[in-house]
């Protein structure tokens, strides 16, 4: 029997928002809102604090935007020589620079507008990590499965989610990332050499971290991409529908089937990836229809361990032991003695469906 680990403890928080409830709803409000639960989060001890899905504004995917300045205010630029600018907008330097103070480090979505050096412009769906203990952004993540439709729905009283209206399929892949200055007395590189095997560092090093996007919780290829990393702990914000008029079921059975989908997609995520995983949701009615809550924290074995009680502003706690990722990762899924690549060609070769033949009479 392997011998236990040391354990790696870290608390982490889900920010919960409320509704950010119209297309003019100020931005120094939310900004208030944030930088509340970060407070709030300094008095719980926490390291890391996860927001969601487009967190500084209303869902505006739920709207028909045609005037493209107003439809620009909804982004923040960004470029080659400045990719993590936001970080010193107006519209987000409030919560840095409150994160900087509070020493938590922050992840955080919000659509971003890219220029390319040759000058083609692209918005993306985009999350950042920012260290606290570098005092700068680490990592980006741009959502890859947009869900929804380019279209609006002409008919009356729809819910709209126009993601593929207003951004791009992400191009950054799924690229775990080690997080520094979140848990103590963790292996650096230098200390590799003094291992009698280098494979006793594993599990030792400084946290492995992953995002996705909202949409991206349901795409078992995604987590699988972090898993295959060794990844340790998974952020996610969201703004998930609650209730759709268009669709079959009264507003209390969609509410309560989107949350169950919602909670299978990272409970199973988390069990088969041996990864712990935090969930950030804007809940609550905005004016283009309602979101769920249902923010929390999973651990390894797929058991939410803290969920929100509340569809508004709510922070959502737990002190997370890194060292239990072990249990999975060397056991059943562990990824080098069981998985079989040589069977899987057809997740890579094929998109569509694509049905065996039909039987003869």
């Amino acid at each position: 029997m392997a011998a236990a680990r040391e354990p790696r403890l870290l608390t982490v928080a889900a920010a919960q928002l409320g509704p950010v409830t119209s297309l003019d709803t100020p931005r120094e409000e939310v900004l208030r809102r944030m930088t509340k639960l970060l407070d709030e989060a300094a008095e719980k001890k926490v390291r890391l604090v996860v927001f969601p899905e487009l967190a500084f504004t209303t869902f505006f995917p739920g709207y028909v935007i045609n005037d493209s300045e107003e439809l620009a205010s909804f982004f923040e630029p960004a470029s080659p020589s400045d990719p993590y600018a936001i970080v010193r907008s107006p519209n987000a330097k409030p919560l840095v620079d409150k994160a900087d103070e509070l020493g938590i480090d922050i992840s955080f979505g919000y659509g971003e507008r890219w220029t390319a050096e040759g000058g083609k412009v692209t918005d993306y769906n985009t999350a950042i990590y920012y260290s606290a203990a570098r005092k700068r952004c680490i990592a980006k993540y741009r959502k890859i499965h947009l869900p929804g439709r380019y279209e609006p729905d002409t008919r009356p009283g729809v819910t709209q989610q126009l993601e593929k209206r207003y951004f791009t399929p992400g191009d950054l892949g799924f690229q775990a990332f080690r997080v520094p200055g979140l848990v103590q007395g963790a292996l650096k590189s230098g200390h590799v050499q003094g291992l009698p095997d280098p494979k006793d560092a594993e599990g030792r090093g400084d946290p492995i971290l992953g995002m996705l996007i909202c949409n991206d919780r349901r795409w078992a290829e995604g987590w699988r991409c972090y898993g295959l990393q060794g990844i340790e702990l998974l952020l996610e914000g969201y703004n998930t529908t609650a209730f759709a008029p268009q669709y079959e079921g009264s507003n209390e059975e969609q509410e309560q089937e989107a949350l169950f989908h919602h909670r299978l997609s990272c409970q199973a995520g988390s069990y088969q990836n041996a990864c712990y995983s935090v969930h950030a949701g804007k809940a609550g009615t905005e004016d283009h229809g309602s979101l769920i809550a249902g923010s929390s924290i999973v651990d390894p074995n797929g058991h939410v361990i803290a969920e929100s009680k509340t569809k508004g502003d709510e922070l959502v706690f737990a002190t997370l032991d890194l060292s239990k990722c072990l249990k999975g990762k060397e056991r059943v899924f562990a990824f080098e003695k069981h998985r079989r690549v040589e069977h899987y060609s057809r997740l890579i070769d094929q998109v569509g469906t694509e049905e065996p033949a039909l039987l003869s009479e």
